[in-house]
């Protein structure tokens, strides 16, 4: 799988690339996501940013947000921590 899929208009973020981020394992993803612990929003870019979307994932006093394309590219990702960014590093070029 991809890092993020896109079907019918719904993202799909693999949870190994969230584990990475908040320093749990993907089973630890998959129970903290259905408990409501780790929460997540998307918003959909418009002007300049049309066609790109945030998604961004909540866990205690983290947000890790990835900017991605509509087929699901990772455009940019960054890591908060108590409100602070912690470095953003570009996505894998297109087809990479």
């Amino acid at each position: 799988m991809t890092q993020v899929t896109v079907n019918a208009g719904e993202f799909t973020v693999d949870a190994d690339l969230l584990a990475a981020a908040f320093a749990l394992d993907q089973v630890s993803v998959q129970a903290k996501m259905r408990a409501g612990e780790i929460t997540s929003i998307c918003a959909t870019g418009v002007g300049e940013d049309e066609g790109r979307f945030q998604l961004t994932f909540h866990y205690q006093s983290r947000a890790l947000r990835l900017i991605v394309d509509a087929i699901g590219t990772v455009l940019s990702k960054a890591m908060e921590v108590n409100g602070r960014r912690r470095g953003a590093s570009a996505g894998a070029p297109p087809g990479g």
